[in-house]
Parts: C-alpha cells; sequence; structure tokens
C-alpha cells in the first residue's frame, strides 16, 4: 500500500501541474460550466482512451495518459462544482483553485484508501482497458442522476461516481507508467 500511495501521489501531481498550468492561461472559465458539461467532456475523454485501445491507427499522437489527466482534472473541476456551485463568471484566484484542487484530491486519496484496504488492491490485477470501461459506466451512472434531477433511490451520490472515476484514471496512469 506504500507503494500505491506514492504512486497515486505522483499521478496526481502530474495532473495537478497541468491544472496550474491552464489555471494560468486561462483562469477560472470552468467555474461557468454546468455538471452535465463538465460530463461531457469527461465522456469525450473516456470514449477517446477507448477508441485508442480499440484502433491500431492513432492520426492525433497524442496517448491514453493525457486522457486519463483530462478525466482527473475535469472531475475534480466536477467536485468543485457540487461543492460551490456554477459561478457566473470566472471567480476564483490561481491560489484558491489549487487549494480546492488539493482539497478534492486529498479526499479522493482517502476514498482510496480505504477501499484499497477492503479491496485488497484488487485493481492492480485489472486490465486498463476494463478500468476505461468502468469509467464510462461512470459517466452513463452520472448522466442518469443527472437526467434524474440529482435524485437517486438507493444508489450512492454523483461525487462517488466522480471520485470513483479519478481513482481508476489513476490506477490506470499507474499501471501504464509501469509498462
Amino acid at each position: 500500500m506504500q507503494n500505491t500511495s506514492k504512486q497515486y501521489d505522483e499521478a496526481i501531481a502530474v495532473c495537478r501541474e497541468l491544472f496550474e498550468k491552464k489555471m494560468k492561461d486561462y483562469g477560472s472559465a470552468w467555474r461557468i460550466l454546468r455538471l452535465p458539461s463538465l460530463t461531457d467532456q469527461i465522456f469525450i475523454k473516456a470514449q477517446r482512451i477507448r477508441s485508442l485501445q480499440e484502433k491500431e491507427v492513432r492520426k492525433v499522437d497524442e496517448g491514453e495518459i493525457s486522457e486519463f489527466i483530462g478525466i482527473i482534472n475535469y472531475s475534480i473541476m466536477a467536485l468543485v462544482q457540487i461543492e460551490k456551485g456554477v459561478a457566473k463568471y470566472a471567480d476564483l484566484s490561481a491560489e484558491d483553485a489549487l487549494a480546492m484542487y488539493d482539497k478534492k484530491a486529498g479526499q479522493t486519496k482517502t476514498l482510496m484508501e480505504n477501499k484499497n484496504h477492503d479491496y485488497g488492491e484488487a485493481w492492480r490485477d485489472m486490465r486498463v482497458s476494463s478500468l476505461t470501461d468502468l469509467i464510462l459506466q461512470k459517466i452513463l451512472r452520472v448522466k442518469q442522476i443527472e437526467d434524474n434531477k440529482g435524485k437517486t433511490i438507493v444508489s450512492e451520490g454523483i461525487d462517488a461516481n466522480y471520485q470513483d472515476m479519478i481513482n481508476y484514471s489513476v490506477f490506470a496512469m499507474i499501471h501504464l507508467n509501469e509498462k
């Protein structure tokens, strides 16, 4: 588990670094995005990963890791939106946005550690393609919850699904980096 914690932190650091650079380029323009828009961005990333996994020819020179980074960052943005609500304009400084990023990433890592304890690191024996499929399943669940105006009868909330997508993406990045 110690190795997982270190690998997890390394993957999140890569994602955070890109988030920080994009904050310098664009500010917090993402704060105006409603959850369905963020969910659709995550869906596009996951579909591209699946396409890369299934096709032998790539016409754009970007691999799976950059798309998993996108899923992580969009999911963290969604978690921030759930907590703060959608803004009418870019209302977060880079410092505040990074603090929220760190908070949401920390909460998600804690969830991973708890599940990892209970499941015994079963993800280590999974294929990246299976992790991709699970992410796509979570996206479809989120879309259904959004269509249901956030209401669920017996299921976990939308935030737990975003956290699972982050964790599956980190696991995929770990696997891909180990190859």
